[in-house]
């Protein structure tokens, strides 16, 4: 999955002729607190309603002034990940994406981010979750595979939790099934360290729907 696959259509841009009064409501409907600026496809930069505050010119284009985020883009060929890395990094709520010749294509919005990323990670699919404590030199996860596909299952989703000054990693996987009891025993005989898992199907389904549910009512989905 790339930028592009990521675009919504539901945000409109910004024109430079447009007022901050008329960005600030925009960025109410959106529920976003940026918005991309473009003249006809060129993408000039983005605009946060701190700056339109900061300013307190409201009926004045926001054309006539300086923009703090003129860099904040991506192409539209960078993987998912890379988009999450600079949302991370950048503090956005909208990121903008743009082609080979940075022409603005569309944006995408943290909340439709977080959409694909539950995707990405099966988060609405039932299953166990395990955690897995590893020293970074034994991680394979290949062998990890094996141990719950020898077990008729198969890891949906893993991602690695690593942390500074430690060469210890935790490694959480997603299994398509619940009953997760022997593949926990087969982990625990080729002596790897199960922090922790979750398999109750009625608890824990319960309660990652419910969170997750939270989550997208919070970002207006």
């Amino acid at each position: 999955m790339i930028a592009r696959d990521l675009i919504t259509d539901s945000v409109a841009p910004l024109n430079t002729s447009d007022s901050g009064a008329l960005a600030l409501g925009m960025m109410d409907e959106y529920r976003v607190s940026h918005l991309p600026i473009v003249n006809n496809h060129d993408f000039l930069g983005l605009i946060s309603d701190a700056d339109i505050f900061a300013l307190n010119a409201f009926d004045d284009p926001i054309g006539n002034h300086m923009l703090t985020l003129s860099g904040a883009y991506v192409m539209e060929s960078q993987p998912v990940y890379e988009v999450i890395q600079t949302f991370s990094n950048l503090k956005l709520t909208v990121m903008p994406v743009l082609d080979e010749k940075k022409q603005y294509l569309g944006v995408i919005t943290l909340a439709n981010l977080v959409h694909h990323i539950a995707k990405i990670t099966s988060i609405d699919a039932k299953g166990g979750i395990i955690v897995l404590e590893i020293n970074d030199k034994d991680y394979s996860l290949s062998q990890i595979c094996q141990i719950v596909e020898a077990n008729d299952a198969t890891v949906l989703s893993s991602y690695i939790t690593s942390f500074p000054e430690s060469t210890k990693l935790e490694v959480t996987l997603k299994i398509n099934r619940l009953d997760i009891g022997s593949i926990l025993q087969t982990f625990n005989r080729y002596g790897y360290q199960v922090i922790s898992s979750y398999s109750n199907k009625d608890a824990y389904s319960e309660t990652i729907q419910q969170r997750f549910d939270a989550l997208m009512n919070y970002l207006n989905i």
